[in-house]
């Protein structure tokens, strides 16, 4: 075990168990001036709809915010995130995403004397090492000092974001929803020269102990990062242009009436 008295980390501190509860009492944010929202026809539509986010994370939450999403209902999913991981990662954060989204579809469309919901918005991020070991958030103390220093020695790793939105279909037929989804990666790069003691010393502040990857790169985590290639926000937890991509792409499906008269959109167009 290691010895608290040289300064390394213990094996299994309680407070990783508690890092994703809110402090008691915190003190107020200090609030800046929001923009107006985008005013385009699949955000108009949702205005008096219930849109849910099927995860507790804020980051996550705040990026919506951008965009003009701020009245979400914040629904946890229970899936469990325990699918296999002999699979490429965009395969298991699609996985797991899509099973985090229609969970809390099927929970809430069957739940009496509540609205509908309009739309369910869910993701999964999760980090990957240059030896292509997926990490997912460190469980003590010692394991994310040691993720981290795998992720500074190892060289540039990768984080893989999956986003799945769902919708009710108006004709209700099989299966009764519309599903789109999609995934991004991002290459980050740490400073290799970081020391030890940086690195212990952000553990200790416990920002990364509820992230993949362990560690928050909107946070005192970018001191950590060298450079990245690719979305910043995909990096925090939710690509944030992809995900309107497929809120406006799912939204379109949700109203298939027409379709049901016609011919099935998934059905090849004969060639002329």
């Amino acid at each position: 075990m290691a010895s608290e008295k040289h300064g390394l980390p213990h094996d299994d501190p309680p407070s990783y168990e508690a890092a994703s509860i809110p402090a008691q009492n915190p003190p107020p944010p200090r609030r800046l001036a929001r923009p107006p929202p985008l005013e385009l026809p699949a955000l108009l539509l949702l205005k008096d709809r219930r849109v849910i986010l099927a995860s507790a994370s804020p980051r996550r939450k705040a990026l919506l915010a951008q965009i003009g999403l701020t009245n979400l209902e914040i629904i946890p999913s229970n899936f469990e995130e325990n699918l296999p991981k002999d699979v490429s990662p965009f395969e298991y954060v699609l996985g797991t995403a899509s099973g985090k989204a229609l969970s809390v579809y099927e929970t809430e469309v069957n739940r009496e004397g509540v609205q509908e919901p309009g739309l369910i918005i869910a993701a999964d991020t999760v980090v990957v090492s240059n030896m292509g070991e997926i990490l997912e958030k460190p469980r003590s103390e010692a394991q994310h000092i040691t993720m981290l220093k795998q992720l500074r020695d190892g060289g540039p790793h990768r984080v893989y974001t999956a986003v799945v939105c769902v919708t009710p279909l108006e004709s209700a037929r099989d299966p009764g929803y519309a599903l789109e989804r999609a995934w991004e990666e991002t290459v980050v790069k740490f400073d290799s020269t970081i020391s030890d003691e940086l690195l212990l010393a952000y553990v200790k502040t416990r920002e990364g102990a509820d992230k993949a990857g362990g560690y928050g790169i909107q946070g005192t985590g970018a001191v950590l990062v060298e450079r990245i290639e690719g979305s910043f926000d995909n990096v925090v937890g939710l690509p944030l242009r992809t995900t309107l991509k497929l809120i406006e792409k799912v939204l379109a499906k949700a109203d298939d009436d027409e379709l049901l008269a016609g011919e099935d959109p998934d059905e090849p167009e004969e060639e002329e």
